[in-house]
């Protein structure tokens, strides 16, 4: 049970850090887009730039979900399995 719990964390916070990920992009790319959309806009309207601002949404969920997944299966691994700290002294 604390296995799936650490792991469940550490999934969390992937998709935490996904979503911080996605508003600094979206951000940087809308005040481009808001500042001069002829030269930024890649000849896309605004509907486009919508529906890539939705797939990037879903995109990085699932990425986030997936790096958090791993980053957690290797952490429980390195510090209960192996016993190991990143930090610290070693015991």
């Amino acid at each position: 049970m604390k296995r799936a719990i650490y792991i469940f964390l550490f999934i969390f916070l992937g998709i935490l850090l996904g979503f911080v990920f996605h508003i600094v992009l979206e951000l940087l790319s809308i005040e481009l887009l808001v500042r001069n959309f002829d030269r930024y806009s890649l000849g896309l309207s605004w509907e486009q730039w919508f529906s890539i601002h939705t797939v990037a949404s879903v995109v990085l969920f699932f990425v986030g979900m997936w790096i958090g997944y791993i980053q957690g299966k290797k952490w429980w691994n390195v510090i209960y399995v192996e016993k190991k700290r990143p930090i610290g002294p070693q015991v």
